[in-house]
């Protein structure tokens, strides 16, 4: 029984290689479970096209793909491209976030000016921007007035509502508390309020980000010559396809690489709360 009690506290001490093991296991399952479906999909591709599987001049192998992502990078082509392309999406995001969350904050706490301005944001938040981009172009002209204006105009909405849905659901319980001790309307938004509402107002700023990312390719189609989005209509003219495709994963790039940007930001300003990826 002595002996047996001597050797349970060694059975149960695992070895550091062990728990190393363990480690790189528990990493790897994870990597698994949520990348393991992308990467079969892009091994899918590259075997399907280098096999004949799919037509490789419709679906290039993802080396050639690459080949061409590489080509247009170190020319510089895709570089001016990507300058003016985030130019574009972000006078547009910016003037979006700077007209859209006080906008927000001011009709999620004021009733009348929320059910006066509500229905005509209604119509035009369900008025599709494309529909619009006429509209734009015929008051701006071809130029860069028309696509920033079309990218900002779908921006807009996206933080607005957010903001909005934030401050409407904000605690009031933690709102009559702050005002029990004796907090003014200054101090309860500053510290009740705004802090509350910066979880949704993320939530807005990132599906913001992609619609400015979605509009902008629309908008560098009809009448640009520069830009990300013009790059994969003049490749498809020229049957560039690997290079159609290069453009379109550049696109699919920058989108993920906004999406961090947010994510960590909202990480830093709001460590009390879950952030979903």
């Amino acid at each position: 029984m002595a002996l047996q009690s001597l050797d349970a506290p060694l059975e149960g001490r695992s070895s550091p290689g062990a728990a190393i093991r363990r480690r790189v296991g528990a990493t790897a399952r994870g990597f698994v479970s949520r990348y393991g479906l992308l990467a079969g999909f892009v091994l899918l591709w590259q075997v399907s096209a280098t096999q004949g599987w799919v037509n490789p001049a419709v679906f290039p192998p993802l080396d050639s793909i690459a080949a061409a992502l590489w080509k247009g990078l170190a020319s510089g082509a895709l570089l001016d491209d990507i300058a003016i392309s985030l130019q574009r999406s972000g006078i547009a995001f910016a003037a979006a976030v700077a007209l859209g969350i006080p906008l927000g904050l001011f009709m999620g706490q004021i009733a009348a000016v929320e059910r006066a301005l509500d229905p005509i944001l209604q119509l035009f938040r369900q008025t599709s921007a494309l529909a619009l981009y006429p509209v734009f172009i015929l008051l701006l002209g071809l130029g860069e007035a028309s696509k920033v204006f079309v990218i900002f105009w779908a921006t807009l909405f996206p933080i607005l509502l957010a903001t909005i849905g934030g401050v409407k659901q904000v605690n009031r319980k933690l709102v009559e508390m702050a005002r029990t001790f004796g907090a003014t309307r200054l101090t309860v938004f500053r510290r009740v309020v705004l802090p509350a509402s910066v979880p949704a107002i993320f939530v807005g700023l990132r599906l913001s980000a992609t619609t400015a990312l979605l509009l902008l390719i629309a908008a560098e189609m009809i009448g640009a010559n520069k830009g990300v989005g013009f790059q994969v209509m003049n490749a498809q003219y020229n049957f560039q396809i690997p290079l159609m495709f290069a453009a379109i994963f550049l696109l699919a790039g920058l989108g993920l690489a906004a999406n961090l940007v947010l994510v960590l930001l909202q990480r830093r300003l709001c460590r009390w709360a879950e952030v979903q990826r």
